[in-house]
C-alpha cells in the first residue's frame, strides 16, 4: 500500500519539475530574462508622461510665447 502511494507522488512530483521546467525554457525564450537592469533603476528616473491632472499652469500659449 505504501509503495504504490510514493509511486503515485513521484510520479506527480516529477509532473510539476516537467512542468516548471517547461515553463522556465518557454520563458527563456521568449526574452523575460534579457534586461535585468533596467526594472532596478526605473525608480530613480523622472516620470515623463502626463499624470492626468491639467489645471494649466505648464500650457504654453499657442504663439509659443
Amino acid at each position: 500500500m505504501i509503495v504504490e502511494v510514493m509511486i503515485v507522488l513521484i510520479g506527480a512530483a516529477l509532473l510539476v519539475a516537467l512542468g516548471f521546467l517547461v515553463a522556465f525554457l518557454w520563458a527563456v525564450r521568449h526574452g523575460q530574462y534579457d534586461d535585468l537592469y533596467t526594472p532596478s533603476v526605473r525608480i530613480l528616473h523622472d516620470d515623463t508622461e502626463p499624470t492626468g491632472h491639467d489645471d494649466g499652469a505648464n500650457q504654453q500659449s499657442p504663439e509659443g510665447t
